[in-house]
């Protein structure tokens, strides 16, 4: 065969591929617009924790106890969401995760901090939650920072005896005080793994019955289109439970990682979260022309459910409209749900936010796949 034939064969060949992919709309725009929001994503995503829903237990109610919020506030590490005088209401909003740090001045800090006795030294309690080791570890450095500063500047301005420190941090890492990896990433992995297999088997679903050819039979039979979704959802549902009770056995007894809450309780809301997963799929599927594609866009929503649900990185690192996107995925209220529950003993009141939303989102999805089935049909 001659160059020239190799060439011309050459050069056919690419105008032919180059005008199919020109004409793949679906699959040009996923190849163009999926790098760039990778890169998007990956330049925004900072670790550093800022904002940090924080409750202050002021007992002392003086300006040396204000001036300490003052100057937690200011680090721009901590944001005072509630002060209160009851340290159990600290340790319920934990709970509850409607704040990460608990600030306790006890009565007479400001008395303490103002005597010029070395031997007694203004006492701080922070509670930490440790179910989120990048936030406890970096509110621990920041308390401490403050702490330390003030020490600094009070040795600055006496003399002598005097010039010794007059605050002492005492921090309490609650939920996992040893900061166990294991205990951390677990269970945030668990709801990334149940995306994973859900979202990607039943993207194909409705694709696999167009290419076969057998949807056109399905659309023929007197199956109500709701009927049909329950249906293609039922066992993909049964699967995801049985995949669920076998990676929390494996977190519990190969990994040591101990379920403090109720496991009824996180196996119902599992069913929620898989029911959600799995409408996102079959939602994807009526979209999708073929199965590749199909796969494609399952893949599209992998990234985002990762890096913005606050299962690596700190939601509170993340830009307004970054974090924002991360509210409606299913996986970010999962992730808060699972950490709760097993770290720190949650129930339904203590998540009821994260469960209504999760539900309001299934509900939403599984409405879209009906209306966008009605459409291919039509």
């Amino acid at each position: 065969m001659s160059t020239h034939r190799i060439w011309d064969s050459f050069v056919a060949i690419m105008q032919k591929e180059f005008v199919h992919v020109v004409r793949d709309r679906a699959t040009l725009i996923a190849a163009l617009a999926i790098p760039l929001f990778q890169l998007t994503l990956f330049g925004f995503l900072d670790q550093t924790v800022r904002h940090v829903p924080t409750v202050v237990v002021d007992q002392d109610r003086t300006s040396a106890s204000r001036q300490f919020v003052e100057q937690l506030e200011a680090t721009d590490t901590f944001r005072v969401v509630a002060v209160t005088s009851d340290p159990r209401e600290a340790r319920e909003r934990i709970v509850e995760g409607r704040a990460r740090v608990g600030v306790v001045l006890p009565p007479e800090f400001g008395a303490a901090r103002a005597q010029a006795d070395p031997s007694k030294r203004a006492s701080v309690l922070v509670l930490i939650d440790g179910s989120d080791s990048v936030v406890s570890a970096q509110a621990l450095a920041a308390v401490n920072g403050v702490a330390a500063k003030v020490n600094l500047d009070t040795i600055s301005e006496r003399v002598g005896a005097a010039a010794q420190p007059v605050i002492d941090a005492h921090p309490l890492v609650l939920f996992n005080p040893s900061g166990r990896t294991a205990n951390y990433i677990i269970p945030g992995l668990v709801a990334i793994l149940l995306q994973i297999v859900a979202t990607v088997l039943t993207a194909v679903a409705i694709v696999r019955e167009r290419e076969k050819g057998t949807l056109e039979q399905l659309l023929v039979t007197p199956v109500h289109p709701l009927g049909l979704m329950l249906g293609k959802l039922a066992p993909y549902l049964i699967l995801g439970m049985g995949e669920m009770a076998l990676i929390l056995m494996a977190m519990r007894f190969a990994f040591q990682v101990p379920i403090q809450g109720n496991l009824v309780f996180l196996f119902v809301m599992a069913v929620v979260y898989l029911f959600s997963l799995l409408s996102l799929g079959l939602f994807v599927s009526t979209r999708a022309k073929t199965q590749a594609q199909a796969q494609q866009l399952a893949q599209l929503f992998f990234l985002p459910s990762v890096f913005l649900s606050g299962y690596i990185f700190p939601a509170s690192g993340l830009p307004r409209p970054l974090y924002a996107i991360g509210r409606v995925l299913p996986a970010t209220h999962m992730v808060e749900i699972m950490r709760g529950v097993v770290l720190r003993g949650a129930g339904l009141m203590d998540l009821l936010p994260n469960v209504l939303a999760l539900i309001a989102i299934s509900t939403v999805l599984l409405g879209l796949s009906v209306r966008q089935f009605h459409k291919v049909t039509a």
